[in-house]
């Protein structure tokens, strides 16, 4: 269930990296290359960082085939599917939750410590799409865009205190902080996507802080 889980949530992010590059007007390898970069792109960042080589993606080509074929998909059928576009926003979150519950659970695997856990989670479940938005030139939309990452973050949170919680509430269920770990990062995404939900946001300087630092100096 968890490969499937897997597979779903890499062949939803492939979509969304797909379609960036229609954005964009790209051509068909530039359609290929965002879908991959986006659906594998987090893993095998993860992998790297681990020490895990080959990363899984090129161990199981599979999630490269996923890839392929999401981009396949929306360059022939991307106005079709930019009707369905809020079930693919749904889709997209739960592959979130997938991701980032993978990642946290396989930092954790790696004898990583409760940082190095989140951050796994995170990585695995957004560092696709940093690649695809560095790729067209964007700000990466997971600092400057509702609860993503800090979702990922909470999910990652689940499997730190795993260890102390779950063989308490949950003694015969051993994929309990899975289990959880995905239901509360897909709440807590569907919850930022329903009432537009974000982190405080730093203000605008009304100049640049070399200008202001020189009329602190001329007005002490």
């Amino acid at each position: 269930m968890l490969y499937a889980f897997d597979i779903f949530g890499t062949f939803v992010f492939a979509i969304s990296g797909a379609f960036r590059a229609v954005k964009y007007e790209l051509d068909i390898l530039g359609v290929m290359i965002l879908a991959i970069a986006t659906g594998v792109g987090g893993g095998i960042m993860r992998d790297v960082i681990l020490g895990i080589t080959p990363p899984a993606a090129f161990q199981n080509e599979s999630y490269l085939i996923v890839c392929i074929l999401g981009g396949l998909l929306v360059f022939v059928a991307a106005p079709r599917i930019a009707k369905l576009w809020n079930i693919v926003k749904l889709s997209d979150a739960l592959g979130l939750a997938v991701f980032a519950a993978m990642g946290a659970q396989k930092g954790a695997v790696y004898g990583l410590g409760p940082i190095g856990i989140v951050f796994s989670a995170v990585i695995t479940a957004t560092g696709g799409g940093v690649i695809r938005d560095i790729m067209v030139r964007e700000i990466p939309a997971i600092i400057r865009t509702d609860f993503y990452a800090t979702a990922a973050a909470i999910g990652g949170l689940i499997i730190v205190i795993s260890p102390y919680l779950f063989p308490i509430i949950f003694p015969d269920f051993p994929h309990a902080p899975m289990v959880v770990a995905v239901i509360v990062t897909f709440i807590v995404r569907l919850a930022a996507m329903r009432w537009n939900l974000y982190l405080p946001r730093v203000k605008m300087l009304k100049e640049a802080p070399s200008r202001l630092a020189q009329k602190k100096r001329k007005n002490p």
